[in-house]
């Protein structure tokens, strides 16, 4: 059974304008990468990098969602949340933090974040929390998902639903990310450093085994008990493709 995967439908406004999103980060070259992630999907951006710039952008520009860093030079994402709230009240954020600590998760849903996600963290899967904050919180018209399907194995990228057999799989951020790769590309041979640059694309520096380490991981929640799809090539790298 060959792979399958449906058409992405466009996310648009109600009035059927392009979705707005801003995007607050004080390093100037992620601010960068992220926009243009963002416009590849034919919404609107606009960036800021300061809590004071975004403020101001937000009111102006009165966009449907933000990114936005927790770390600003002037003042932090917990008040500049506060101050677009005071305006938009019901306005989507995603939460953008180098922290990993359990507080500081707290911290931002407790300010009122929707989701976070920490750095180094794949622009893809910022574009993907964004477009399931956006569908959740009613900001665009619905739509049916994007689907990705190898054999019995089945990934939604908007809903980030993933099951096997018709069974739910659950999957961290990461392997998510790793299994939608692999799922996107289906008989295809992927190496360590293909796989790195993709799923851990920004600012990584780890090492390769980081990948065997993730790799184990989905092999224990997609292939345990059944007939295995991912598939080792020693010396080249790892290939996904349907069990029969």
């Amino acid at each position: 059974m060959e792979a399958m995967r449906t058409m992405k439908s466009e996310l648009r406004r109600p009035d059927g304008q392009p979705v707005r999103v801003l995007v607050v980060d004080d390093e100037s070259t992620l601010a960068e990468l992220m926009t243009m992630a963002l416009r590849m999907e034919k919404w609107d951006v606009r960036t800021a990098l300061d809590g004071s710039t975004a403020v101001t952008t937000a009111r102006e520009f009165r966009p449907d969602a933000v990114v936005l860093d927790v770390m600003l030079p002037d003042f932090d994402g917990f008040e500049v949340l506060r101050r677009m709230r005071a305006e938009q009240p019901n306005l989507p954020v995603l939460f953008l933090t180098a922290r990993d600590a359990v507080e500081d998760r707290i911290a931002g849903l407790t300010a009122g974040g929707d989701d976070y996600v920490t750095k180094p963290f794949s622009l893809e899967e910022v574009v993907l929390r964004l477009r399931a904050l956006m569908r959740r919180t009613g900001v665009t018209e619905e739509d049916a998902g994007a689907r990705l399907v190898v054999g019995d194995l089945a990934l939604n990228e908007d809903t980030r639903e993933v099951t096997r057999g018709g069974e739910q799989i659950s999957l961290t951020a990461t392997e998510f990310e790793l299994l939608r790769y692999l799922m996107s590309n289906p008989r295809r041979v992927l190496s360590k450093a293909q796989i790195l640059d993709r799923v851990w694309s920004y600012d990584f520096g780890g090492q390769a085994n980081i990948v065997e380490l993730y790799i184990s991981y989905l092999r224990k929640k997609i292939d345990a008990g059944r007939a295995p799809m991912i598939h080792t090539m020693r010396g080249a790298g790892y290939v996904l493709k349907p069990s029969s």
